[in-house]
């Protein structure tokens, strides 16, 4: 290499006066609010939530107790409109009985071949049905949407 090379080539040197102190030493924590102001603050926070909660749950309170009232007086209407459908339900199963055995001699309804099914139970005796037995001469999308119900979702 040549000597004017080296003279291009400038060395990296400090600026003038030096660098500046590497700070090391602790540093606190700017202060906005002394301890009793956010005690302060926190009990106000805390007062005005309780009352806004207080406020919101008399009125949900009351929405509860008029929707309970609605659902006692509806229970009972309720109960009877499926014990009523249960009952529909299951003379139609003893129809479409009488009407698909008609043609097999000796068949009554309800027993088998004229042999009754329950012996030790008096005749006008309500036994319930198995849930397939239930659903037998109801349609596939009433079975299935029984069978699959979810209580949970």
């Amino acid at each position: 290499m040549s000597a004017t090379a080296n003279a291009t080539k400038k060395q990296d040197m400090p600026p003038p006066g030096g660098y500046k102190k590497i700070p090391f030493l602790r540093v606190p924590a700017k202060s906005y609010f002394t301890g009793f102001q956010m005690i302060g603050g926190y009990a106000v926070v805390t007062t005005v939530g309780l009352y806004i909660y207080y406020l919101t749950a008399k009125k949900v309170q009351r929405e509860e107790i008029e929707m309970r009232s609605a659902q006692n007086v509806i229970f009972p209407l309720l109960l009877a409109e499926r014990d009523r459908e249960y009952l529909k339900q299951l003379r139609r199963n003893r129809d479409e009985e009488a009407k698909l055995m008609a043609n097999v001699p000796g068949w009554e309804v309800g027993t088998w071949y004229g042999e009754p099914i329950y012996k030790t139970l008096p005749k006008d005796t309500l036994v319930t049905p198995l849930f397939k037995e239930f659903y037998a001469h109801a349609n596939y999308e009433s079975y299935a949407k029984r069978a699959h119900l979810k209580l949970w979702s």
